[in-house]
């Protein structure tokens, strides 16, 4: 049996007033986990459970939008320095910028506020559509933390699954949180949490459970615009979708009627400004965005699926910049991306599986030398039918980096141990010995 739940048993603990643990992917801290309670469904036992048993702070995440309306200020309010390792892409860089803590809170109504009544009626009061800002006290015990709108899907933390939860539960956006320390107090490990989680009878999601849910679950992009555009492959309908999760803007080149039709040659491309502009040659990603281009308008019938912030396999342009100097000096492409604390791949496909469904696609033929590719499109109501590789001739510049994702990628490469520029090489080697 797994030690984790799944997303509508947890859903249903918290309606019931139960707490739940949450447990974060970072293994880098060892995924750490918290107890989430609906702030809805509070009372003083809660809180002394999370007090007895979590040890950690107690926390009330709520909206921003809550927040200001009770004045409540972040603890820290301008930027700080943050690790790369938090960003999932730049563009969410302003999300992390800023610590989630804020001042905390007492309401006038309890006593020293520290006691776990006193704690539960601030909670309440937070969350109480009549409280005004003078209903509290200054600093206090209770610390609300700010939700990054779009939750999970923007930020994969704590605060955001506790309040996710809470309102695929029914409840309202807040919730009551507490950190697990272990019993040397440092936090919790995730052998300790199971152990935990099953001692104490308590349900435990993970957020990347609650990330793939939430994906599978709601709509999370719209057409915005659809014009045809001429290439040199021909004309295409461009078709410009909108994530309602960070305002990416994605581009479809849909050509012929797609809508219906069965296993429609499909390309999911991932944007790489150096490569599909510029034609750099440290990669192999303009090369294969023009042969899926000519092989769609061969075919006559297509999509090419223009995949943005997804530069430098999830990390940015400047990042992906910075990379190319860690592996000037010997790192290659995937020691590089680690080094500047990220992932190896950090992209997700949930977003272009959507795009496809709206296209009307239910069954495709998917041009793509990644398998993992094929793991994230797949679901949302597609069926893969074939995978269509690309084949790329290697270049004296990219042959390593090809080698490189090939071996700890997985990615379906052949041809690139002897190419043809080194068959060259060792034949213009072999006649000059012989002259």
């Amino acid at each position: 049996m797994s030690d984790f739940c799944s997303i509508p048993q947890a859903m249903a603990a918290m309606a019931a007033g139960d707490m739940i643990i949450v447990v974060d992917d970072h293994a880098e801290r060892d995924n750490e986990g918290v107890l989430v309670g609906s702030a809805d469904k509070v009372t003083p036992e809660m809180v002394n459970f999370m007090t007895v048993h979590g040890r950690g702070l107690i926390c009330a995440p709520l909206t921003e939008a809550r927040l200001s309306a009770l004045r409540i200020p972040r603890m820290v309010s301008e930027p700080v320095s943050h690790s790369p390792a938090s960003d999932s892409t730049e563009g969410e860089a302003l999300a992390h910028s800023r610590s989630a803590l804020c001042v905390a809170v007492d309401h006038t109504l309890t006593s020293t506020g520290i006691s776990a009544q006193d704690r539960a009626v601030t909670v309440k009061a937070l969350i109480d559509p009549s409280a005004q800002p003078e209903d509290f006290r200054r600093p206090g015990h209770t610390f609300p933390l700010v939700y990054t709108e779009g939750g999970v899907l923007r930020r994969c933390g704590h605060t955001e699954a506790a309040i996710d939860l809470a309102v695929l539960a029914g409840q309202s956006p807040a919730a009551v949180t507490c950190q697990i320390m272990g019993p040397d107090g440092a936090m919790a490990t995730l052998n300790e949490l199971k152990l935990f989680a099953k001692e104490q009878n308590l349900p435990m999601v993970s957020i990347a459970d609650l990330i793939a849910y939430r994906r599978k679950s709601e709509k999370l992009v719209r057409r915005v615009s659809s014009e045809l555009i001429k290439t040199s492959y021909g004309e295409f309908q461009c078709s410009i979708y909108e994530s309602d999760v960070d305002g990416v803007q994605h581009l479809a080149f849909v050509k012929g009627d797609v809508a219906g039709s069965e296993n429609v040659l499909v390309r999911v491309h991932s944007e790489c400004l150096t490569g599909d502009v510029f034609e750099s040659r440290r990669c192999d990603c303009g090369t294969q965005m023009r042969q899926a281009l000519a092989s769609i308008a061969q075919e006559g019938c297509g999509v090419l699926l223009y995949f943005r912030g997804h530069e430098g396999r999830g990390i940015g342009i400047m990042h992906k910049l910075q990379a190319y100097s860690l592996q000037d000096s010997g790192r290659d492409t995937v020691e590089a991306n680690l080094e500047l604390g990220f992932r190896a791949d950090q992209r997700e496909y949930g977003i272009g599986a959507q795009i496809l469904v709206d296209l009307g696609l239910t069954t495709i033929r998917l041009l793509t030398n990644n398998p993992l590719k094929r793991a994230g499109i797949e679901g949302y109501g597609l069926e893969i039918v074939e995978r269509v590789p690309i084949v790329v001739d290697p270049s004296p510049e990219n042959l390593e980096y090809l080698r490189t994702k090939r071996r700890k990628l997985g990615h379906l490469l052949d041809g690139i141990e002897e190419p043809a520029f080194l068959e060259q090489e060792k034949f213009a080697s072999q006649a000059c010995v012989g002259d």
